[in-house]
């Protein structure tokens, strides 16, 4: 949520701002701007809308500078307009702050600034931020910084730059990611390594209450109490093909396509056919450690909580574990009981969620054994977890998350299968199971040869203004996810219920004007969901379902079937999520929405 991108070095900084910009407008896209150091002067230009409207309002003005920092804005505080828009300046114009976080108390620092002369022209939080640090600054920035934000509370990723040390960034983090990009005889800070990947794989995260210096020879950071720490150099192991579309009108449907590649890379290496289990070598957790666990924690916010829901289920049936599913956002705020015997797992494609991140600490100062399933090597939760497992599904760029979901499921099985083994698993069991992911990436790609027909239904249904999607059991969070889908990128309202619960309530919705959604494979639950299909084929419903291949007793009772292969039950989400993908794909290309980058929605929420 919201994009940083600073820069010092030899080359023109401008056209290295903008390059970062682009890479990271997926991260927040409601306003743009840029601040160089040109000739002793402090240069900003700022535009609401997306980077393309910034760009097109550049000048010759700051041309030649080669120190600056930008910011694309997913907006919290104020309106998304230019005025609000970062970087932010104080005062007499020599310093430039751009921020990801909130901070909580500003109100309060905005007046005790007030009264003390300072000039305030944006509604914003951020603006606070400039002011203070102009209020400190005695002649070294980066201990002007340091001592502004001691009076602040709440989340930050910040970049300044000052006219009066014009080859230095002081970038600084709480609860928003940042990283250094270092290159040869110059520097680079993101909130995200995509910004930086044109010109170095090699970066340094700034871990909680660091602070870093960075010039164009090299980079010092330092801790809370102004100590110099010592930092690792990381490898980012993608390149810039791919994060770009490769042919693809979207990345969205890039991403729905990338499925069976995502999952392969998921499985990759993790499945042991004779012992019929998992190896996980990143738990950092002893069998022994595992098996004195008596209670499963999962929390994790939108998508990734449809998936712990699925990771309920399996945790529960084959490892006789009672398992919890807690929004990250509640979890913190409602004295959870967990302890030393709980294992608290935190799911996060980013791994920055600010909402699962504090879940994350509160369940550790609590005493809890933790493990994170993220997709990003270096992220906040990757670093903070006592193990983990990452799902290697590549760098997801559409905001409507696709291939993490799968892969987090995939995940969850794979930990399950581990879990159930050491526990009351069969090696034979075990082994249906590990037979069963094996198959999963080419039967992916038969649920992806279904395309066409699902666009034909796209086509059809583009028009709706309400959608019911229903599932019971293991695709109850499908229903969740399909729902999801639809409505965060087309807009249509859309809901998701356990089948079963249609008829205490949403029954009344339905009239030959609305189409539901059934997420009814071949399962245990199977009969009971034919039952709630004939309750609504009774009230005039339209009814489109997805389900097993072969399955005639439901194609003939539906208007509109979906076919996916046969799987355990376990992991028919994997399956039955990516045709409900491709129909919300379909359904919003054709309202002409824009789906990759869907109203008032960022990619990765970096605020409470």
């Amino acid at each position: 949520m919201c994009g940083i991108v600073g820069y010092v070095g030899p080359r023109k900084a401008i056209p290295v701002l903008l390059e970062g910009l682009k890479r990271l407008e997926y991260r927040g896209y409601d306003s743009a701007g840029i601040a160089v150091i040109a000739d002793g002067t402090l240069v900003i230009e700022k535009a609401a809308g997306r980077i393309a409207a910034l760009e097109s309002q550049l000048g010759k003005g700051g041309a030649a500078a080669t120190t600056g920092i930008a910011h694309t804005r997913w907006a919290t505080h104020g309106a998304p307009t230019s005025r609000n828009a970062h970087p932010h300046s104080d005062c007499a114009g020599h310093i430039a702050v751009a921020h990801n976080g909130i901070i909580e108390n500003h109100a309060a620092l905005r007046q005790m600034l007030a009264a003390k002369g300072h000039r305030f022209v944006s509604e914003t939080d951020t603006e606070v931020l400039a002011h203070l640090i102009e209020q400190f600054y005695h002649g070294a920035l980066d201990e002007a910084v340091a001592t502004a934000l001691r009076e602040v509370e709440g989340t930050y990723g910040i970049v300044v730059i000052s006219v009066k040390e014009p080859d230095t960034i002081v970038a600084a983090r709480s609860g928003s990611p940042l990283l250094l990009g270092l290159g040869d005889g110059e520097n680079f800070v993101a909130s995200d390594p995509s910004a930086v990947l044109a010109w170095t794989r090699s970066v340094v995260y700034l871990d909680e209450g660091h602070l870093a210096v960075v010039t164009p020879s090299g980079y010092q950071v330092k801790d809370r109490h102004a100590v110099t720490v010592s930092t690792e150099v990381s490898q980012i192991d993608w390149d810039l093909t791919t994060i770009e579309r490769g042919g693809y009108p979207h990345f969205m449907l890039k991403e729905i396509c990338e499925q069976p590649e995502s999952l392969r890379n998921t499985l990759r290496g993790r499945l042991l056919d004779e012992e019929g289990t998992a190896r996980l070598g990143g738990l950092n957790l002893s069998p022994e450690d595992l098996l004195k666990v008596d209670r499963v924690v999962l929390t994790a916010c939108g998508t990734s909580w449809h998936a712990a829901l699925v990771g309920e289920h399996m945790l529960e049936e084959l490892a006789r574990l009672p398992t919890e599913v807690e929004y990250a956002s509640e979890f913190r705020y409602r004295n959870p009981l967990v302890d030393e015997r709980t294992l608290v797992i935190v799911i996060s494609q980013s791994g920055e969620t600010a909402d699962t991140l504090a879940a994350l600490r509160e369940a550790k100062r609590r005493g809890a054994r933790t493990l994170g399933i993220v997709n990003v090597v270096g992220s906040s939760i990757a670093r903070e977890v006592d193990g983990g497992i990452f799902i290697h599904a590549g760098p997801e760029i559409g905001v409507a998350s696709t291939k993490a979901f799968t892969s987090q499921i995939a995940a969850l099985a794979l930990f399950t299968l581990y879990l159930g083994r050491l526990r009351s698993l069969s090696i034979l069991q075990g082994r249906e199971i590990v037979h069963a992911l094996k198959q999963l990436p080419g039967q992916l790609e038969a649920v992806l040869a279904r395309r066409p027909e699902i666009e034909r239904l796209a086509e059809r249904y583009a028009r709706a203004t309400n959608v019911l999607y229903l599932g019971r059991g293991y695709n109850f969070p499908v229903a969740l996810e399909g729902a999801l889908k639809l409505k965060e990128i087309s807009y249509i309202h859309a809901e998701g219920y356990p089948a079963a619960e249609m008829k205490h309530g949403p029954i009344a919705l339905i009239d030959e004007l609305m189409p539901v959604v059934f997420v009814a494979p071949r399962d245990a639950v199977h009969a009971k969901i034919v039952s709630n299909i004939e309750e609504v084929r009774a009230r005039g419903g339209r009814v489109i379902a997805v389900i097993t291949e072969g399955d005639q007793e439901i194609a003939g009772l539906v208007d509109h079937a979906i076919t996916i292969p046969e799987t355990l039950d376990m992991l028919t989400p994997i399956l039955s999520s990516v045709p409900l993908q491709l129909l919300a794909y379909g359904i919003a290309v054709r309202r002409g929405c824009n789906v990759d980058q869907p109203r008032n929605l960022a990619k990765s929420v970096t605020v409470e």
